[in-house]
């Protein structure tokens, strides 16, 4: 787990510094596409680098759930393909790589899946998971 939080730390980084250049250094009407197309992959890679924290925090308590860390590998991987295609579009204009998008997008499905049925799977230790609280 220690990896996919230094992952997260690095891609919450980029995903924080393509989010300022959308906002600083695209602006104009001409680059108004490509400007959506990086602050959405920039979004959707930030939210994912906070899930694999967290995630990799409750594989932390929970090493036993082995699931966890296949969720974690999802989440990256739905990074790489949806937030990496929708960058490629932006920065090339190659409309092709709008392809990729949607396995990167069921590869987050597939992750957030996998982190509810660890969730629902998680025995209560010490009252951390329990529903009382």
């Amino acid at each position: 787990m220690r990896m996919s939080i230094g992952l997260a730390g690095l891609s919450g980084m980029v995903a924080v510094a393509l989010g300022a250049f959308a906002a600083h250094g695209m602006a104009g009407e001409d680059m108004a596409y490509a400007r959506e197309l990086v602050e959405k992959g920039a979004r959707y890679q930030l939210v994912h680098a906070v899930a694999i924290v967290a995630v990799a925090v409750f594989a932390l308590v929970r090493p036993n759930i082995r699931l966890l860390a296949f969720a974690n590998a999802a989440f990256l991987l739905g990074t790489l393909l949806f937030s990496g295609s929708l960058y490629a579009i932006a920065f090339s204009d190659i409309r092709a790589f709008g392809m990729v998008a949607p396995l990167g997008g069921i590869s987050f499905m597939a992750g957030w899946l996998m982190v509810a049925i660890a969730g629902f799977k998680a025995v209560p230790v010490h009252g951390a998971l329990d529903d009382a609280a």
